[in-house]
């Protein structure tokens, strides 16, 4: 196969969930632009709305879902909705992701629950609705969003935001096990691990610490969302189709200082 031919996803189908915003708005455009067909769902229409116009006036196929990955019955449905408009689904991209920040020793055990049930269960719900249909079909590629801090601790004055770490390490832990279960299945399961990046979701850490990181990270910067593009791309892809069960840090070298 051609080296070109490895990264194009023509004819395949993308489910991106946080895929309004962000790092999944990026790795949803992403895979549009390899070719792939993409449906992309967050809770806030208003949001999806707005990405699923930008990315169709481009001419990429994008179709905007509202759900929220932490309810069984709501990620059940959005399946099966992909399922009956586009009858398969060869990739899955979980890029939800919330955070509360506290404190580890004041952290209010309702916050924590809801950013484990959101990232870490959301993540669970939809690897096991989506992987359902990928072992029948024999085929598959399924790429989680952790974070490097689910790699390493982190300072309480850089990131008090346990419950995210904590859901981090998760994602991590559930990916590789998946990806053992469900290789013989043809289903690759591998996880992105992004270190600090520019979004809405990171504006207050940046504003409190943004100098104090970025003198941390060998190239000097904090990463852009365009930044993981590539990276998604390449796990979706036939390029990567003899690596499952992988970390890819994304983070500027950060960790390997």
């Amino acid at each position: 196969m051609h080296v070109q031919a490895l990264f194009d996803l023509t004819g395949q189908v993308a489910l991106v969930t946080g895929g309004s915003r962000g790092l999944g708005r990026a790795m949803a455009e992403g895979l549009a632009e390899a070719g792939a067909r993409v449906f992309i769902v967050a809770r806030r229409r208003e949001w999806l709305d707005e990405t699923e116009q930008a990315l169709t006036a481009r001419g990429l196929a994008c179709e905007a879902l509202a759900a929220d990955v932490g309810d069984p019955s709501q990620v059940e449905t959005v399946v099966r909705t992909v399922l009956e408009k586009a009858g398969r689904v060869d990739v899955l991209v979980n890029a939800h992701g919330v955070a509360w920040g506290a404190p580890s020793l004041e952290m209010p055990l309702e916050r924590w629950e809801w950013v484990l049930r959101t990232n870490l269960t959301g993540t669970f719900l939809t690897c096991q609705a989506v992987g359902r249909h990928m072992i029948r079909q024999g085929s598959g590629s399924i790429v989680n969003v952790a974070s490097v801090a689910g790699w390493i601790g982190m300072p309480e004055d850089v990131l008090a935001a346990v419950g995210y770490t904590a859901s981090k390490g998760g994602i991590i832990a559930l990916s590789r096990d998946l990806a053992v279960k469900w290789a013989p299945y043809g289903v690759r399961v591998n996880v992105i691990a992004p270190g600090f990046f520019e979004t809405r979701m990171t504006r207050g850490v940046l504003e409190q610490a943004g100098d104090r990181i970025r003198s941390t990270i060998p190239m000097g910067r904090v990463g852009q969302p365009e930044d993981l593009k590539g990276v998604a791309v390449f796990l979706a892809s036939p390029a990567a189709r003899y690596v499952t069960g992988h970390v890819l840090v994304v983070d500027g070298g950060l960790t390997a200082g």
